[in-house]
């Protein structure tokens, strides 16, 4: 009598990626769970030390119980921007010296508090994944991802303000708000005047000091053809209580229907809040909670 021959021993040589119960190479579902296993075999890790190819789910490998079963992490390329030069973030300390410099690797970057590429465990200012750096077009970019405390730009040019602008001139955060054109106002009835400043006749935007809960302080107005300027001891809006602001340090003036922030020598410059996206140049200078990182492309 004919006997069928006898199947051959299963191996358990993969795991279920939902139970982590050991499956069959010769089953095509989990038999715990039910999960389909679609990671083939051919995609089996390979021991570091003796190099036995197994598909995982074991601490140590099951031939020459060496603990780092794990495949060797490839070497990502180093980011580089058109023309072959390199990027790298410089960290700087309070007088702009160098501290220590991280070479961009891979397509995305992200520098954060903790659980990011770049890490800084000790400022409390940095969201986790505060923002993340990558190239777009040929250019790279700064975004920021929601950060609480947000991702700040210092300026090299002049800088035409926007509804909604956030400036950081010394350690002042600033609001800018458009107020738009007010309409006429009729005479009185009896044609009685009414007392009050005549100089300026319209304000068309305002400038808030905004408070580290969100709140609004102190407010001032912009008119057209008015330049306002801002300093520690010298200016229109003084700022006697901060040290890091210049004596003399910006100046906000009107141009046409628009206002413009500008550096007036001071020391620290000007930052803008990036909104959504920010492309960089060679030697920008950030502002990433309280690390200072300036960008180099060689």
């Amino acid at each position: 009598m004919n006997q069928n021959p006898a199947a051959p021993p299963r191996t358990t040589e993969r795991r279920c990626p939902s139970c982590a119960a050991p499956v069959p190479t010769d089953l095509p579902f989990c038999g715990s769970c039910g999960t389909r296993i679609t990671v083939p075999v051919a995609a089996a890790l390979t021991c570091n030390n003796c190099g036995r190819a197994d598909v995982g789910g074991n601490k140590f490998c099951p031939s020459c119980g060496h603990p780092a079963h794990l495949p060797t992490p490839r070497p990502m390329a180093a980011v580089v921007m058109p023309g072959g030069r390199a990027i790298t973030l410089v960290l700087l300390d309070r007088s702009a010296q160098e501290i220590s410099r991280f070479a961009l690797q891979g397509a995305v970057t992200t520098l954060g508090r903790n659980g990011a590429d770049l890490n800084f465990p000790d400022d409390g200012y940095l969201s986790p994944v505060h923002a993340q750096f990558l190239m777009v077009e040929g250019s790279l970019v700064v975004r920021d991802l929601g950060s609480r405390n947000g991702t700040w730009v210092y300026l090299d040019r002049p800088h035409r303000l926007v509804e909604g602008d956030m400036v950081l001139i010394g350690s002042q955060v600033l609001r800018y708000r458009r107020l738009g054109y007010p309409g006429p106002r009729p005479p009185e009835a009896d044609n009685t005047r009414r007392l009050g400043s005549l100089t300026p006749q319209t304000d068309m935007a305002n400038l808030a000091q905004i408070r580290s809960d969100g709140r609004a302080r102190d407010m001032v107005h912009l008119s057209p053809g008015r330049t306002l300027r801002i300093g520690r001891e010298q200016g229109d809006w003084q700022f006697p209580y901060d040290p890091s602001m210049s004596a003399l340090h910006a100046s906000i003036r009107s141009e046409d229907a628009d206002f413009v922030v500008a550096d007036e020598g001071s020391r620290n410059g000007i930052a803008i809040a990036v909104r959504s996206e920010y492309i960089l140049g060679d030697k920008t200078r950030l502002l990433l909670g309280d690390q200072m990182i300036r960008t180099e492309f060689a």
